[in-house]
C-alpha cells in the first residue's frame, strides 16, 4: 500500500523473488497527474540510498540525474557566505535530486518487472487481519481485495497503520515540530544558476532557517522552515518582500515569484513517528509498516528516503535468511530495523538545531575544522558522525556508540601525551638541578 518511494522500490524486490505483488495507491498516477504543487522536497540522495538503488539498476540513472553537493554554503545574517565540506578531503557529496522524478523512475522499474501490478485512485479504509481483506475505495465504489500480506509504505498519516483490525491494530507516537515548512524558487539565471550549484545552502537564522538545493534545470529549490505562526504574521506582498529584504537580502532579488509562491504553497507539518510493534498476524493476513508508516523522521539529515530503502532491502534479506517464510522474515525485519530508526530520529532533530544555530558560529567551524583534521591524520580510525550517517552504511544505531569510542580515546590520547610531556619537563629540570 503507497506507490512511493519505498512502495516502489519495494515492489520490485518483491517480485523478481517471484512474489507477485499489487500496489495500491490513494492519488492518481504522479507520472501523468504530476507533482503536489510545494510539495517535492527535495531529495538529498547518499551511500545508502545508492546502494538500495544499485539493487534494482538505478544507481547509475540516478546520479546521472542528480547534483552533487559537496558541502554547505552557510550564508549567516549580515557577514560573507562560507564553504563547509562535509568530508575532510572535499571529495564526498551528497546528491540532489528530484523526488518526483525518482519516484517515477521507480514506478517505471516496478512496472516493467513481471508480477507488479499498480493501481492508482484506490483508497484503503480498512484491514482485516482476521479475514485477509483490503477494503478500498476506488474508482468504481468501494471493493473488498484479498490479500495475505499487506506492507505498508503509506506515509506518515498511514491509513494501513491507524485502520489495521480486529486485533491488529497499531500505536504510534507523532510529535511535531512547531516548525512548518513551505518551498519557494529561485529560478535561473541568465541560463545559469544564481548560487553555486556545488552545496547545499543554509541561512540560519536562530530559531528558524532556509535551505536551498540546486536542480538540473538551474533553479533552486528554497524551503523555509520556520516557526508556524511566522507564515501567517506575513499577510501581504509587502510584508513578504520586506521581510526577505531584511532577513534573506542577498537571495530576495533572485525570486521573481517570491509573493506569488510564499501565497499558495502550501505550509507542511514536520513530524516524527514512532510506531510499535511494526508487524500484527492476523488469522488471515499479516501487515507491517515500512518507511514513514513505521518511523517518520524530520528532514534535516537528509536520511528519510535513504533510511525507507533500508527497510525495503532487510525485507529482502529477511526473506531470503528464513526461505521465504513471511512471518519470520517480518517479526525479523522489525528487530533488526527498530534501533536504527530510532537512533536516525534523534539524529535528525540534533542536526536541526545545528543548521539553524550553530552553522554560522566561528565556534562550531573551529570544531568542524579539527574534527576533519583528526579524521586525515586517524584516517580510518576516527570518522565524523556526518560521514557515517551519510557516506556509510554502518547501521544508524552503532554510530552513537562509535563516536564516543573516537572520543575517548582520542581524549585518552591526548591525557597520555600531556601526562608524558609533563613528566618530560621535570626530568629536565631536575637534570638541570643536579648539574654543578
Amino acid at each position: 500500500v503507497g506507490a512511493g518511494l519505498a512502495g516502489a522500490l519495494l515492489a520490485t524486490l518483491l517480485a523478481r523473488r517471484g512474489v507477485p505483488v499489487t500496489v495500491y495507491e490513494r492519488r492518481p498516477d504522479p507520472r501523468i497527474a504530476g507533482a503536489e504543487r510545494g510539495r517535492s522536497i527535495n531529495l538529498a540522495i547518499s551511500a545508502r540510498g545508492l546502494a538500495a538503488l544499485e539493487q534494482v539498476g538505478l544507481r547509475e540513472q540516478a546520479l546521472a540525474r542528480a547534483l552533487p553537493m559537496h558541502g554547505r554554503r552557510v550564508h549567516p545574517s549580515g557577514g560573507a557566505t562560507n564553504f563547509q565540506s562535509y568530508s575532510a578531503d572535499g571529495t564526498r557529496a551528497i546528491n540532489s535530486i528530484s523526488r518526483s522524478e525518482l519516484n517515477a523512475a521507480l514506478l517505471d522499474t516496478a512496472e516493467a518487472t513481471p508480477g507488479v501490478t499498480l493501481r492508482f485512485g484506490h483508497k484503503v479504509t480498512a484491514v482485516d487481519t482476521a479475514s485477509g481483506k483490503l477494503t478500498l475505495d476506488g474508482p468504481d465504489g468501494t471493493v473488498t481485495e484479498p490479500a495475505g500480506v499487506v506492507l505498508a509504505g503509506d506515509g506518515a498519516y498511514s491509513a494501513v497503520r491507524r485502520g489495521a483490525g480486529p486485533g491488529g491494530a497499531f500505536t504510534a507516537d507523532a510529535d511535531f515540530l512547531e516548525h512548518g515548512y513551505k518551498e519557494l524558487t529561485i529560478p535561473a539565471r541568465d541560463g545559469d544558476f544564481a548560487l553555486d550549484p556545488d552545496a547545499l545552502h543554509i541561512w540560519p537564522r536562530g530559531t528558524s532557517m532556509m535551505i536551498a538545493l540546486p536542480n538540473l534545470d538551474r533553479s533552486f529549490t528554497c524551503t523555509l522552515f520556520w516557526p508556524k505562526g511566522d507564515f501567517d504574521a506575513l499577510g501581504t506582498p509587502e510584508a513578504v518582500t520586506a521581510h526577505f529584504r531584511r532577513h534573506y537580502p542577498d537571495v530576495a532579488e533572485l525570486m521573481p515569484d517570491l509573493t506569488d509562491d510564499f501565497a499558495h504553497n502550501p505550509v507542511g507539518s514536520l513530524v516524527t513517528v514512532r510506531a510499535w510493534p511494526w508487524v500484527r498476524a492476523g488469522e488471515g493476513a499479516t501487515v507491517a509498516l515500512l518507511g514513514d508508516a513505521a518511523h517518520a523522521i524530520v528532514p534535516f539529515f537528509g536520511q528519510g528516503a535513504n533510511c525507507a530503502f533500508e527497510d525495503c532491502i532487510e525485507i529482502d534479506r529477511c526473506l531470503d535468511e528464513t526461505d521465504g517464510d513471511w512471518a519470520a522474515a517480518l517479526e525479523r525485519y522489525q528487530e533488526r530495523r527498530k534501533a536504527n530508526t530510532d537512533a536516525i530520529a534523534e539524529m535528525a532533530l540534533e542536526n536541526f538545531v545545528e543548521m539553524r544555530d550553530k552553522v554560522a558560529s566561528p565556534v562550531f567551524r573551529a570544531r568542524q575544522a579539527a574534527v576533519h583534521a583528526l579524521e586525515r591524520r586517524l584516517a580510518g580510525r576516527y570518522v565524523s558522525r556526518y560521514e557515517l550517517v551519510s557516506f556509510s552504511t554502518l547501521p544508524y544505531a552503532e554510530i552513537p556508540a562509535r563516536i564516543r569510542r573516537q572520543n575517548l580515546a582520542v581524549a585518552g590520547t591526548a591525557a597520555a601525551g600531556a601526562v608524558l610531556a609533563a613528566g618530560a619537563v621535570r626530568a629536565l629540570r631536575g637534570r638541570a638541578r643536579r648539574r654543578p
